[in-house]
């Protein structure tokens, strides 16, 4: 194991930041969990793993630099989905001044793969300007850029289909997509933290797979044993979901999308010890879902 480390972690909470915390609690690191709400369940969950919890507000410097003070590493997380691009942006620029304020030394941010192809997708362009503010104040940190994030198969967003024999996405059935599992974010992340020397000033983009909802849907009828259709979500529901921002980058997804070198990723980092789509569908309990014997004839 590498030298314990004290690590702030923004979004320790949520997706990203929590994945980052667990990996880094796992593997005896202290973790100071920024949130605004300590007496949350989420807080109360990634507390019980050791997290230490630490009041912040991106609207007071004085708390986010107190928070940042003494710690050897900082994980930056940003989204736009519970305020807006114009929030994400100003948000995460006052955790990285701040950190830059209490003298942290190494700085990871967390952005999305082709941020900076000038994309117009507005979520990708708000971390843009995160990104290049970050290289102005401080060129030695480090950039993680996943793709598109496999979901959880547990979750109302994708449950409630499977169960009627269905897995539904945005894209037609043949278009690939880059994606990354949320537990190799956060290996990768915890990575780029303990060897800050190896990672200082590298902007990595990461995927796990590139697949086909139709891919990914044979592989959920054989872990299932049960067929699983795919169903293309049309555009108009995708706006309706996810606004114009999440429609632009479905469109984007439709006429390509990221362009990770995926083989020559995993050959430079086999220590992540990457998951494929087999490796993500075992990491969900769907035993619920498999066909009860003898109830077929």
């Amino acid at each position: 194991m590498s030298e314990q480390m004290t690590v702030l972690v923004t979004g320790a909470t949520g997706t990203q930041g929590g994945a980052v915390a667990r990996e880094l609690l796992a593997h005896g690191h202290n973790v100071r969990a920024l949130t605004r709400r300590v007496d949350s369940d989420a807080a109360r969950a990634i507390a019980d793993r050791g997290a230490a919890l630490v009041e912040g507000d991106f609207d007071d410097p004085t708390s986010l630099q107190s928070a940042a003070s003494g710690v050897d590493a900082a994980f930056v997380m940003g989204t736009p989905f519970e305020t807006d691009t114009e929030n994400e942006t100003r948000q995460s620029i006052a955790v990285i001044d701040a950190a830059r304020a209490a003298g942290v030394p190494h700085l990871v941010y967390t952005s999305v793969a082709s941020a900076l192809d000038e994309t117009g997708i507005p979520h990708f362009e708000s971390k843009a300007r995160v990104e290049r503010h970050l290289r102005t104040v401080d060129p030695s940190a480090t950039v993680i850029a996943p793709a598109a994030f496999l979901g959880d198969l547990a979750s109302p967003w994708y449950l409630p289909g499977l169960r009627s024999g269905q897995y539904a996405f945005a894209l037609p059935a043949d278009v690939p997509l880059q994606q990354v599992t949320v537990a190799d974010l956060g290996a990768f992340g915890r990575l780029a933290i303990e060897e800050r020397e190896r990672f200082a000033g590298a902007r990595v983009e990461i995927a796990s797979v590139t697949a086909t909802g139709a891919e990914v849907a044979g592989k959920l009828s054989g872990w299932l044993d049960r067929e699983i259709q795919y169903v293309e979500i049309p555009l108009d529901a995708v706006r309706e979901q996810m606004g114009d921002d999440g429609l632009a980058m479905v469109e984007w997804f439709r006429a390509g999308g990221y362009t990770v070198d995926v083989p020559a990723l995993h050959g430079a980092y086999p220590e992540i010890k990457w998951h494929d789509l087999d490796d993500w569908i075992r990491g969900h309990d769907l035993s619920g879902l498999r066909p009860e014997r003898g109830s077929e004839s």
